[in-house]
């Protein structure tokens, strides 16, 4: 099996349970708050984004693929979307303000670090290597 395979195919492995994670983190986390002069402020949605963004970045990195950072997202989405879409005395995510900040904010996060990860020169250190010191000619 090609090193590249191998790479995605561990990458998808470890998105799925770090989906899993980030979406229980982050909407455990999402409705944190502290007030400041009496305005309430929601740090937690951006938290719970950043901690969405930085798993994906680093799957990633990781991987050498960017494949597992789609699959962290979509996994991510559908766990939070079950999670709001319980009955109303269930509801973990609610659909005010906040709550459409973190559903639609992980679609948002996913797509800018789709981008990002696909910019990433993610190659080995004897690729590097050899770019940086081409062969002579002899």
């Amino acid at each position: 099996m090609k090193k590249r395979v191998a790479g995605t195919i561990r990458g998808i492995a470890a998105a799925v349970p770090a989906a899993l994670f980030v979406a229980a983190a982050g909407t455990a986390l999402h409705r944190q708050t502290v007030q400041f002069s009496g305005v309430e402020v929601f740090w937690g949605v951006a938290a719970a984004l950043l901690l969405l963004a930085s798993v994906q970045l680093w799957l990633a990195a990781w991987s050498r693929s960017i494949v597992p950072t789609a699959v962290a997202g979509v996994v991510g989405y559908a766990v939070v979307g079950v999670l709001s879409s319980a009955g109303p005395d269930k509801q973990l995510v609610l659909g005010d303000a906040v709550g459409n900040v973190w559903v639609f904010g992980i679609c948002a996060v996913t797509l800018v670090m789709l981008v990002a990860a696909s910019r990433l020169r993610i190659t080995s250190p004897v690729a590097a290597a050899v770019e940086a010191e081409p062969l002579s000619r002899r």
